[in-house]
This record gives C-alpha cells, structure tokens and sequence, in this order.
C-alpha cells in the first residue's frame, strides 16, 4: 500500500528532517511513529499528504508514486488519496453533524463546500452520511448543533468529514492527544472502528505510548530524522522509554493560605446551544507552596476556573481573594492592589508561543519589563501623565498575562493601540536579564546558550521549556499553567516535571496546573481536584483522584499501559 525508498529532506535553515528513510506499510494495517520532538514525524506525514517537496527518494501510495523532483502537480495525486487529521483542527460549520458530513461529500463530487445548497443536496447524500458517521460512533448525534457538541465528538466529526473524501490511507498526527481520557478513548475507538469496517490504512503519528499499545500494529522509532527500529508496539516503546531521565523526588514546604476561591457561579450560554457550562459552589484554598493539578473531562469548566482564579475572567458571584503580605486582595476588584498580585503571579496558556525572529535574552528582558520589581509604582507615573486611571491602568496590565491574539482583540475593543504596553511598560535593561536568567536556566537545565538564539532555532522541548522561563524569570509566587506541555513526549515531559519540581524546591512556588496527563499529574502533585459539569467532585491525593478520573472515564487505552507496569 505504502512504499517509502531513500526519502530525504532538508529544509533551507540547513536543519535535516529526514535521512534515507526505507519504509513499507501493508494495507489495512495501523503504522504508528513515536519519537521526540524534532524527530522528524510530522514532515513524513506532509510528504506522504503531498504538501511538503523532499530532496531525494520517492514515495509510492497505492498506484500514485512521486519522486524527489515531481512537481506540485504531480504530489497533489497524493492529496486524492490520502485524508489527515491534525490535533489541533476544529474547523467545521455551524451546522448538524449530519449536515457537515454533507458538505465533504458534496465536495468531494463537485470540489467545493462552499456553494452547498442543503435544501437541494439533503437527500442525495444523506444515506452516505449516515454510514461515515456511524463508522465514527456518531449516528446517533447526526441531527446535533456541531458548536455544542464535545471535544471528543467534534474530533470524530472532523474524521467523518475527512472519509468522505474516500481516502487509501488515513494519516493522523498527534490525534486527541490534547483530550481528557474519556474524549481520548472516544477518538481512539473511533480510529479502530474506522480501520476494522473501512479497511483504512492508518498512519499514526504519537508520542503517547498508551495510544501506540491500543492501535498499532507495528511501530517506527523516529530519532533526528532516521528509523532507529522498528517492531512490535510493546517492544519499541520499551526501548524508546529508555531514555527517560529519573524521577527526581521532593517535599514541597506548604505553608499558609494564599489563594481563597470562595462561592464562585458562573453560567456560559451559546445562541443555538443554550446554557453550556454552569459553574457553581465552587471553593477551594491553596496553600503556599502546593503544587495542585485541577483534572477531568472536557468541558468540565477547568480552563475558565483558571482564568477566574487568575483574574482574566470575572464571576457571576462569589470571590478570588490572593494574600499579598498580610493583607487579602480581591481579584475581581480592578485597581492598584490587584496589580501587585499579578505582578508576583505567571500565567502559561495552552496556546502560548514565542515570538519567532525574536532571541529569548530579548523576550525575557519583555517579560520582565512587564513584571519586574517596581514596574507597578513606575507603570503607575507613566500612566498619570498619559491620563490613565488606575482602574485602566490594571485592565491594561490584565492583557499582558493573557494569549497575544486575545490581548489585541481587547485592547482594539477600547480602542488602544498595542504600542501603549510599552510606553507603560517599557523593556528591561537588556544587560540585566542574565542575573534574573541564571538561576531559573539552572532549575528548568537548560543552557544559557540559548538566551542568544531565536526562537525557531531551537528543539520542541527547548521552546516549552524557554517559554517556562520566560513565565518564571520574575520569581512569581504562583505559577498557573493551562495544559502548556500536551504535546510533549513523554521523555520531555519527564523533564519539565522535574524542572517544576525544581522550581518549587528553590523558590517554594505554588503551582496550580490543568492537565490531562494523569502520570505527569500523579508524578508532579502534592494534591488533585477533579471537576466535572463545573463542578468540583473530588480533592484528594493525586494518586486517588486521577484513578477515579480514568476509572469514570472508561479509559481501555490505560489498561495496557497498567498491565505492563505490574
């Protein structure tokens, strides 16, 4: 079915993806990669798409075959017989399932999905529909608003969509690696399905063994662009584990109360969708010092719990109360005060990024312009001679923890222009940056290096990393982190938790993290809460909880995993 011979690619940074690589896959067969990141596994995937060109070999998918030197015309034959779903693609219409399973195979007869006029191609394509979706497990949702539907059906959706267009072979990079459990074993199971009454050649691109023990066949280990080995899943992934830095182990010093979450209620409507998310009676302290994981399914509420906790977001009622010396400050009460708790708290999103062309030395020296010791008293004068009140002032000083895209939209939406940042919070001196870099470098192991290197210039795992110490430089008190590292391989991850680990052994930070990654959880916590419909189930030790979470959630993907650990 597959036939990979001699492949290359180098892209013209002069980094090497791929080196010789020699691969055959059968028909019908689930092929699943694993390798860190920078291994070079979704530039195969590209190639085997027909998106991304190669320097030498060829590749051969049924009887479509494209060597290093065919033109753009000639690898788009790839595209007709190849589907791929990407982890972080949600693009569908707003619409029923059924609906937008219509539109792929309306276009995949007709070549746009644009100009569907349901009323007229209803009934033609219904019958056909109805099958995809049922191979997917979701026939029963096909009259179902899409926007409503959960994370891990809307991810089964979009695999729908994509075997409309009658794919040979199915190529899945990181797929639902970002879900809860039970959205997980929903996407997995879908994967299976599709595979066993299809007959869909899968090619599965994971760095998360438990996926590999529950759906392939076979394993390719992927290590600076050549296949190390290859061979049965349980194998490979003993070997490739192996790499795996140790544990590191420590006793968190818990002090007093320095987080109060008392009474919060919040309710999220959509138009069509209705009431979606109910937030209620929720209250929690957070001790100094804790390092807290909030688990559970998706939709749950966790990520807005974050936010509220954090300030970003306010409440319907109800209060977030941070200690700042001996005096209790009320996170939902804009003004001067407010900013001395965030000044002394960091915020990661599940969608940070770095800023590409610029060195890390000067997104530090940014970073701590915005959250350096007396940045509030000096942002404070700059602020009154432009006229801005102290209650604005905070609004604007709120944008700089949150994602990019999200601060722009609002400062547009109060008709500021981004440039007034750095006129209230102007860059650090840029010769001071290493003394702040030195120690928080040390803890998280990375080298000073790189302080002169752009961002595109290093690995997947140094730029997670990076991005911590850039959240980090200022020596916060509390650290939040939205699910930062869900596409990390598991030797990373094994690495920034104990870099965490680190970080709160030197500076006795607190921690408060969303995760969906019950070892990294189990491994990193001193405590774990679950949520679930917005509400707070359970708060115990993470051991406990992240059982009962895989236990609710019917997670089979897991059990292999637990089988060969005992």
């Amino acid at each position: 079915m597959i036939k990979i011979v001699n492949l290359s690619k180098t892209y013209p940074n002069g980094i090497t993806a791929l080196k010789n690589i020699n691969l055959e896959v059968k028909k019908g067969e689930i092929l699943g990669i694993i390798g860190k990141s920078g291994a070079g596994k979704t530039t195969l995937l590209r190639i085997l798409r027909g998106v991304e060109p190669f320097d030498s070999g060829k590749v051969k998918i049924d009887d479509v075959e494209v060597s290093h030197d065919s033109n753009v015309h000639e690898r788009t034959k790839l595209k007709r017989i190849t589907a791929i779903h990407l982890q972080r693609t949600f693009g569908l219409w707003s619409e029923t399932a059924i609906e937008n399973v219509i539109r792929k195979l309306y276009a995949a007869k007709f070549g746009d999905e644009t100009t569907v006029n349901m009323d007229e191609v209803y009934d033609e394509f219904k019958d056909e529909a109805l099958e995809l979706l049922d191979a997917v497990g979701l026939k029963h949702k096909a009259e179902h608003f899409a926007p409503v539907l959960s994370g891990g059906e809307k991810q089964r959706l979009i695999i729908a969509r994509q075997l409309a267009k009658k794919p040979k072979v199915l190529l899945l990079d990181e797929p639902a690696t970002m879900a809860c459990p039970k959205t997980k074993q929903e996407v997995l199971d879908a994967i299976k399905r599709v595979n066993e009454k299809l007959g869909i050649t899968v090619v599965l691109v994971s760095h998360l063994p438990e996926v590999h023990y529950y759906l392939a066949d076979r394993v390719v280990w992927l290590e600076n662009g050549k296949i190390k080995d290859e061979g049965d899943p349980e194998t490979i992934i003993k070997k490739f584990m192996q790499g795996m830095e140790p544990a590191i182990h420590i006793t968190p010093k818990i002090g007093k109360k320095i987080i109060e979450v008392k009474d919060i209620k919040k309710r999220y409507f959509l138009v069509r969708g209705g009431l979606t998310l109910q937030m209620k009676d929720i209250n929690l302290d957070i001790k100094k010092g804790e390092i807290v994981s909030i688990i559970g399914p998706s939709g749950a509420g966790k990520t807005v719990l974050l936010r509220i906790i954090g300030g970003l977001e306010f409440p319907d009622s109800g209060h977030v109360k941070f200690r700042l010396n001996d005096e209790w400050v009320d996170m939902h009460k804009l003004g001067i005060k407010r900013m001395g708790i965030r000044r002394k708290m960091g915020f990661m999103h599940q969608e940070f990024a770095l800023i590409h062309h610029a060195t890390i030395r000067d997104q530090i020296a940014a970073r701590l312009g915005v959250k350096g010791e007396h940045v509030v008293a000096e942002a404070k004068e700059r602020a009154e001679k432009l006229g801005i009140s102290d209650k604005v002032l905070d609004m604007i000083y709120q944008l700089t923890d949150m994602p990019e895209d999200e601060a722009k939209y609002l400062l547009e939406k109060i008709g500021l222009s981004p440039d007034i940042l750095e006129k209230l919070f102007p860059k650090f001196p840029y010769k001071e940056v290493l003394k702040y870099a030195k120690p928080v470098f040390k803890a998280l192991k990375l080298s000073l290096d790189i302080l002169d290197m752009k961002s595109y210039e290093l690995s997947g795992g140094q730029q997670v990393r990076a991005a911590l110490a850039l959240v980090l430089a200022s020596k916060p008190d509390v650290v939040i982190l939205d699910e930062p590292f869900g596409d990390l391989d598991p030797i990373t991850l094994r690495s920034v938790s104990n870099s965490l680990k680190r970080i709160n052994k030197k500076f006795n930070t607190t921690i408060l993290m969303v995760s969906h990654h019950m070892d990294f959880v189990k491994e990193l916590s001193t405590r774990a809460i679950m949520m679930e419909d917005g509400r707070i189930v359970m708060d115990d030790d993470p051991e406990v909880v992240c059982d009962e979470l895989i236990k609710r959630s019917h997670a089979k993907y897991l059990e292999k995993v637990k089988a060969l650990e005992v």
